[in-house]
């Protein structure tokens, strides 16, 4: 798929992301969101139609995935979520003028090794300005040589993995959806490690 069309599909990433969601909505009333990579936003609308404040981003580069995120609030009857461009290891206005978030998401954003760094960098200053907050993420293992776990040291972030079954993921279908199928999805939550002496 080529890069300028990737934020225009439905991945089965976000579907296990959204189930994820689904399953802790409870939780979600009044909890600010922030999806990074948001594409079609499938994560992010579950989130507010569950009753969380949520904001919609992906990078300010990509105008037709901006515009997605925005048909999809629309279709979804959300016209007042906000959909930023944030572009992952940039430190624009819009991303040092973000209001304070509990949890971020982001489906399927860990395609491509040259962007792990940028968007470790993203989520280590959110989690710098919001140290409460979590990062739930869902990614396709794709390569056995690719792995994040260098940078999580390096950015001083942990990781927890977060089984499909604990959720009711690990299905070949989901929420009516064939698109999961036969791909090894995983799903973990990144947090600040804690620091020396706390």
């Amino acid at each position: 798929v080529l890069d300028s069309q990737y934020g225009m599909y439905v991945w089965p990433c976000a579907v296990v992301l959204a189930q994820y969601l689904w399953a802790h909505r409870r939780s979600l009333p009044g909890q600010r969101v922030l999806e990074i990579g948001a594409g079609v936003s499938l994560p992010g609308v579950v989130a507010a139609r569950c009753g969380a404040q949520v904001i919609l981003s992906d990078s300010e580069e990509l105008p037709r995935c901006l515009q997605s995120c925005r048909s999809s609030c629309l279709m979804n009857r959300l016209p007042h979520v906000p959909v930023l461009g944030l572009t992952w290891g940039r430190v624009s206005p819009e991303l040092l003028s973000l209001a304070p978030i509990d949890i971020i998401l982001g489906s399927d954003v860990f395609f491509d090794p040259k962007d792990f760094e940028d968007i470790l960098t993203t989520i280590y200053f959110l989690l710098e300005k919001n140290p409460h907050a979590q990062f739930w993420t869902t990614y396709q293992v794709r390569s056995a040589d690719w792995s994040i776990e260098a940078l999580l040291y390096k950015w001083k972030l942990k990781s927890t993995h977060v089984p499909l079954h604990s959720f009711g993921a690990d299905k070949e279908h989901l929420a009516g959806s064939s698109l999961p199928g036969r791909h090894t999805i995983e799903m973990m939550i990144i947090s600040l490690a804690q620091s020396e002496g706390t």
